[in-house]
């Protein structure tokens, strides 16, 4: 009797990776015996995405020679996912009919993605690739500012009139729907005036006759050309749309960010998250595709500011020099404490920084925030003054006073760290500066001065120093 085998997300990955590297084999193995009729049969079951990773790792005449193999729409796919280095090979290599073959083919926001990527020289052989109707297209998204929602939306939709009938509406979208970025999603106009909204499903499940005013949702979530674009793919991703429509400042539709758009930028702003909290400029190149001297550049920037703004705890240390040396064992602890409050407060402001990301924490929430960390911080001060105290006491002599002052520190310190921590991310906010900046590096260095000012207050107070 047969048995349904039920597939983990390993067995799948697994499954998958055995797949790509055999029709990766077969296809080095059909390209070195030339046999290009099979290899082009082969290329048409492989996903673009697939083909692009298998372009990565030919030599360059091979790539051209595989890329001139593929089909004009699959083509177009795999120009658009790229990276900027083999896209550029490509663009000299084509002859000018090839490239206008596959400009044809491409969506208008992503040749205006490849244009903000290659070089103003090879700008300039794009856009003559073009149509005059494509460029007048891409200008107008070039116009809109970076980051911004008009800058990654496309053009092509398909718009319907509220008096059309389901059966005009269906006729519409057979005929220009081929053009279009998507079709699931058809937008309602009048005069241009975003009016409703109105899905495929609801067209092909109402009768023929009905007009397209009747079975329309006219609520509309919906956002402006200026609107940022990370605000734009969260609204995407909360509510769950194949795309949104993107209004002027005369609420007239002028065009729609997709879904993959949306993920794109989500990927895009964690990135440069990722790399802001581990205290690197944003690149937008791959790792291996940056130089060494643009690594050394994108690091040693917040090293510098870094190491600098250390040179004030140090200063801190000399001032307690005298402290020090009526009660060396005091040095000991310096970096226990050092070390605690920097991972309370990484910790502290990771947790907000990926609340204000997601739009779980907002800045009104900001006493509520901070009322909460208290609470947090309070348990777990106690009980790693606790531990702390009893290690204190058991090594050092059974000094009771030892360890009730590194104790109350330690309660001090937590608290105040799990407070900078949350607080500092979300003023970052309030001030249109990137939460992110607030993280690990940044707390760290901050938490050490501030430590070290509150380890020598409690301690001196503690011994009369």
């Amino acid at each position: 009797m047969y048995q349904r085998r039920v597939w983990t997300n390993r067995e799948t990955q697994i499954t998958e990776r055995g797949c790509m590297e055999m029709k990766n084999e077969q296809i080095l193995a059909l390209l070195e015996e030339r046999k290009f009729k099979e290899l082009k049969e082969l290329l048409e079951t492989v996903h673009p995405v697939d083909v692009v990773e298998i372009l990565e790792d030919l030599h360059e005449k091979q790539m051209i020679l595989i890329f001139r193999l593929l089909a004009k729409e699959e083509a177009a796919e795999v120009f658009t996912d790229m990276n900027s280095d083999m896209r550029e090979y490509l663009i000299n290599t084509l002859t000018d009919s090839e490239l206008e073959e596959v400009m044809d083919e491409m969506q208008v926001d992503d040749t205006v993605d490849v244009l903000e990527e290659v070089p103003a020289n090879v700008v300039d052989r794009l856009l003559m690739a073009t149509d005059e109707d494509t460029r007048k297209k891409i200008n107008v998204l070039l116009q809109y500012p970076e980051d911004s929602a008009g800058s990654i939306m496309n053009v092509d939709y398909i718009s319907l009139r509220k008096e059309m009938t389901v059966e005009e509406a269906i006729r519409k979208i057979r005929q220009v729907g081929i053009n279009k970025e998507t079709i699931y999603t058809c937008y309602v106009t009048e005069k241009r005036r975003l009016i409703g909204v109105i899905d495929v499903k609801d067209l092909l499940t109402a009768g023929e006759s009905r007009l397209i005013e009747e079975i329309m949702d006219e609520n509309v979530l919906c956002a402006t050309t200026l609107d940022d674009q990370e605000v734009v793919a969260s609204r995407i991703r909360k509510y769950g749309l194949v795309a949104m429509p993107i209004i002027d400042h005369e609420n007239c539709l002028v065009g729609i960010v997709t879904v993959d758009d949306a993920m794109s930028v989500l990927q895009e702003e964690t990135t440069e998250d990722i790399s802001i909290m581990a205290g690197v400029s944003p690149n937008e190149d791959s790792y291996f595709g940056t130089t060494v001297f643009q690594h050394a550049r994108n690091r040693s920037l917040w090293l510098m500011l870094l190491m600098l703004s250390a040179t004030v705890t140090g200063e801190i240390l000399g001032h307690y020099e005298e402290a020090m040396s009526v009660m060396p064992v005091l040095i000991t602890f310096i970096p226990m404490l050092m070390g605690t409050s920097g991972n309370c407060g990484s910790q502290s402001s990771t947790m907000v920084i990926r609340g204000l990301a997601v739009g779980e924490i907002h800045f009104a929430d900001f006493f509520k925030v901070i009322f909460k960390e208290t609470r947090v911080a309070l348990v777990v001060g106690m009980m790693l003054a606790g531990i702390n105290g009893i290690r204190i006491y058991l090594m050092y002599d059974h000094d009771v006073m030892l360890a009730v002052a590194l104790g109350v520190t330690m309660i001090a310190v937590v608290i105040m760290a799990k407070c900078i921590g949350c607080t500092l991310p979300l003023l970052a906010k309030k001030i249109g500066v990137d939460p992110a900046i607030m993280a690990a590096p940044l707390i760290s260095t901050i938490m050490d001065t501030c430590t070290i000012l509150m380890y020598f207050t409690i301690v001196t107070a503690f011994f009369h120093l």
